[in-house]
Formats: C-alpha cells, structure tokens, sequence
C-alpha cells in the first residue's frame, strides 16, 4: 500500500525522522551523558561522586514531598471546582470556570512574584497592613499555595470532562431509592470520578516536581532539583551534574505520565451503557452550594487579588520607595525590552502554527493510517510532553552544540523546542475529533479519485476545525509563557520574554518584572481574542442551511 502511496510513505518517513530527532535523540544524550566519561565509556563514579558530594538527595526528597503535597491539594481544589459547576446550582458557575483556567494563560512564576509583592519583606500585607517587617515568604509553605493555584487548572479540566461524562441516571437511580445526597456522592459519583482524579494526581505531581518557574522565584532555602539543576549548569558550570540531576526528575516525572497514560485513562469504570436516559438533576440545597461557594469565591478572590497586584505594581514608580503612579515601568519595557517582545512575537508565531499542523498531521496518520512504525511515531510525539522542561533543555545543550547538529544559539533550536514540547497536545487534540468521525467519510472521496493530500486538505482538516484551534492556542500560549525548557537556549541574538522576567526578578526590579508579566497576558489574551474571532466565526447562512441539509 505505501508503494503505491509514495507521497504518504516519505511523509510517514519524513515525520518519522524529526521526531527521532528532536524527540527521542535529546533524551537518550541525556542518559548517555551522565553514564559515560569523557571517552565515551560506561562510568558511575560520577554519579557516586555527585550522591556524595552534593545535598541530592536532600533535594530529591523534598522535590517528592512538594510534589506529593501539591498533587493531592490541586486535585482536590479541582474537584470541588468542578463538582460545583458541573452538580450544583450554584451562581457565578461561567466566572468560576473562567477562574479556574486563568493560570494557565500567565507564566508560571506571576504567581510567586505576586506572593513576594504581598507577603514579603517589603509586602503590601505583612508590611503596610500587618507591620511585619522582614517576613520571610520564600520556602515549602509558599511553593505549596503558589503551585496548587498555578496547577489545579489541569486537574479541574480533567475532572470536569470526566464529571460531565458519568450518566446522571445512576446518581438519579441512587437517590430515588432513599439514599442522601452524601450517600449518592460518596458511593456513586466519586468512584466512578476515581479514573479522573488518579489521572489528576499524576499529571500534577509530575508537572510539579518539574516546575522551574516556581521554585526558582520562591524556593529559597528550600532546595528542589530543578532549581539544582539549573544552577549547576549556570552557575557551576557543571554539566554532568546538572544532566544527571535532570535525569533524576525525568524518571519519576514521565513514569507518572505514561502511568496515567497508558494505565489509569484506559481502565473503565463504566457501569451503564447506552445514552443518558435524562440530564442531570443539579444540586440545590443551600447546606451544599453555600460551603462549595464559598470555597470556589475564597480561591478566585485570592487569585484576583495575585494578579491584581502584579498589575498595580507594574504601575508603581519604584517598589517599597515612591508608590506613586506612573508609566515608568511600561516605558522601560517598550525601550529596552522590545528585542525580546520581538522575539518572543516572532518565535511563537513561527511554532505556534508548525504545532498545530503537524499534530493534526500525526493524529491523522495515526488514526487513519497502518504502517510500520507507527508505535515509535506515537511514543516519540508524547516523550518530550512527559520530559520535565528542563531536563529537555539539556538535552537540547547536548544534541545540539556540535555539528552536523549545531543548533546552539540559533532560532531553530527555540523553535524546535517550543514545538515539540506541545505536540503531544495537538496530537491528541486531532486524534478525540478524528476519532468521532465515520471513516466512510473519507473513504468516499479517496473512491471519486481524491489522494490522500487532497482528501486530508478537503475533508479530514475541516472536520477537525475544533482540534485546530485547541492546537494553534495550546501552542500559542506555551510558546509564549515556555521558560525551564529555553532559559537555556536563549543567546544574545535570541530572548524570550520569559527569561526577561526571570532576570528582573533575579534582581529585584519588581516593578519592571511586573510590567513584563502584565504585557505578556495582555499579547496572550490580544492573540487568543484574534484566533477565536478567525476561526470560531458563524458560519455563513447558505453554509448552515447546507449543513442542516447533509
């Protein structure tokens, strides 16, 4: 079949290629580099040495219990978000979902930066209203609430797709049969919840144990191995070290991905099959709603109050000195920070597309398409989702700095790192629409002559219009917000805006750190706004007309 088809075979092979490349090839020089000696030969007597001379596995230790910490609190603030606006009927549900997916537009540390405006040293709580001078806000306690807020978005998307899923027939069964609303919940509806929040509390304590951002900007003397990592590399100059201590992330980090990949989302805890025989009858007894209310407004008014204050600030003169109003800030940015809103602008641009494209191109290939290789195509698209960012970085370092594959300093490896790193989004974005789709679709056109470029381009890639812009956003707003797996390919040509902030706040410009988080949300949100406007439009009357019609 592929000799017939030469044009799929070199796509298949070509894609194929890339993804050995930019997706597989940095993780093995990652485990090559910390096995091996300077003459390539096997050698561990650099990890013993690192065990011993460094506090690793003190830092491995707490990098678990943060991430244990912070999964298990994400995830049960997720759920009682999406509990709430899925099962009850409680008011203000469209401001609480909206509240609840607002991290993820923002870079990970505005969080932190808005932690240290408000509750340190020179803090607009501790100090102006508390008269607590010197608060020491750096450490686990702060890490914890700063990434349970940055990460129980991810469990609460999760939860709310699984919620919404489970037949409100089974809880109606339940309670016309005499059992109390408790009773309902805690032997209906949270077992068969239990799939989505396992799943949860994977993808938070893997995504939490990698965080960079964070831990950099509050950790303190609290030391977490990414952090550890980054400074071996930066700092020490040590490569090696830093490799190895990246590797010690990856593992955990990816065995908990591929645990609720291949594990946890395809164990089935249905009980019922068919189609819901009715909707689901909301929660409305005020003992209920009040409390989860309550809880839902206490996190959205806190998370306001975080990124209100990153903007009144980026508005102060100069922080803890002149309170006073002015433009300053922002002038500074526009002058000497314009390269790397330029840049930032620019690279996103360029992946944000390649991204979505290609991730809609696999999924079609992987759904649609029988061939040889095609267990590595799909294992390869997942591998550097799963990798922690910056153990992806520095493989990055180490692939790419020689030739034939000297990419260090270049655009290209930003590039390529940006894509790659969200294409496993994409990917499964295009492979749940396709998936919805009757093959006899297509198939209908390949049987009036159509190829398969023209049968993608005419039929597949309009019917995975949604999976496109879940794609081009996901990718626009990691590539906008990305900072563990460039902050080291960045070069004097190329800057991100993110290390930009990262270096503000390394040397205490609040202000100016603030002024760069408040322009980055306002080109994510300027950009979402455009994309949704460019291909989420109405269709056109006779459009709809046909379409009823079909």
């Amino acid at each position: 079949m592929l000799a017939r088809q030469p044009g799929l075979l070199a796509c298949i092979v070509l894609i194929l290629a890339v993804l050995v490349v930019f997706c597989i090839f940095p993780v093995i020089r990652l485990f090559v580099a910390t096995l091996t000696n300077e003459a390539g030969r096997l050698d561990l007597s650099n990890i013993r040495h690192i065990m011993e001379a460094t506090n690793f596995f003190h830092s491995l230790g707490n990098s678990m219990l943060l991430g244990v910490t912070v999964a298990a609190l994400s995830t049960l603030t997720g759920y009682v978000f999406a509990f709430a606006v899925t099962r009850t009927e409680m008011p203000g549900k469209r401001f609480f979902d909206f509240m609840a997916t607002m991290p993820i537009l923002s870079p990970p540390f505005v969080i932190s930066l808005a932690m240290i405006l408000l509750f340190g040293r020179s803090g607009i709580i501790t100090k102006n209203l508390m008269h607590i001078r010197n608060n020491n806000v750096y450490g686990f306690g702060s890490l914890v609430i700063v990434q349970t807020l940055a990460l129980f978005p991810l469990a609460y998307l999760n939860l709310k797709g699984m919620l919404e899923s489970i037949d409100g027939s089974v809880e109606d069964a339940s309670r016309s049969l005499g059992a109390s609303r408790w009773k309902v919940f805690s032997s209906v509806t949270l077992p068969l919840s239990a799939p989505g929040i396992f799943s949860s509390l994977l993808i938070v304590f893997a995504k939490s144990i990698s965080d960079f951002g964070n831990p950099q900007v509050l950790a303190g003397n609290f030391s977490v191995l990414s952090v550890d990592a980054y400074m071996q590399i930066t700092g020490l100059y040590n490569l090696k070290t830093g490799a190895f201590m990246a590797l010690s992330i990856l593992l955990p980090a990816m065995l908990a991905f591929f645990i609720q990949k291949y594990w946890v989302a395809r164990k089935s805890f249905v009980t019922v099959t068919g189609k819901p025989v009715g909707s689901i009858r909301l929660i409305h007894e005020k003992k209920i709603v009040a409390p989860l209310f309550c809880v839902c407004l206490l996190v959205s008014v806190f998370t306001l109050m975080l990124y209100g204050t990153v903007i009144w600030v980026s508005l102060v003169k100069t922080w803890g000195v002149d309170m006073s109003l002015a433009l300053k800030n922002y002038e500074f940015v526009f002058k000497r920070g314009k390269d790397a809103i330029g840049d930032t602008l620019t690279l996103a641009l360029i992946a944000t597309p390649i991204t979505a494209l290609l991730g809609l191109i696999i999924s079609f290939l992987l759904v649609r398409k029988k061939f040889p290789g095609k267990k590595l195509m799909e294992a390869a698209s997942m591998i550097p989702f799963a990798v922690p960012g910056i153990a992806l970085g520095i493989g990055y370092i180490l692939s790419f700095n020689t030739r034939p594959l000297l990419l260090t300093g270049t655009p290209v490896i930003i590039v390529a790192a940006l894509v790659f790193r969200t294409l496993s989004v994409g990917v499964e974005a295009g492979s749940n629409s396709l998936r919805a789709v009757d093959p006899s679709i297509e198939e209908a056109s390949a049987v009036l002559g159509a190829n398969n470029l023209t049968t993608f381009r005419r039929v597949s890639l309009p019917l995975m219009r949604s999976a496109l812009f879940s794609g081009l956003l996901n990718a626009f707003v990691r590539s906008m917000t990305s900072v563990s797996a460039v902050i080291f390919l960045v070069s004097v040509n190329w800057n991100l805006l993110t290390v930009s902030i990262m270096s503000e706040i390394e040397g205490s410009r609040l202000g100016v750190a603030s002024a760069y988080c408040v322009v980055l949300m306002g080109i994510v949100v300027i950009a979402l706004l455009l994309m949704r406007l460019g291909l989420d439009g109405k269709p056109s009357r006779g459009r709809r007309r046909r379409e009823t019609h079909e």
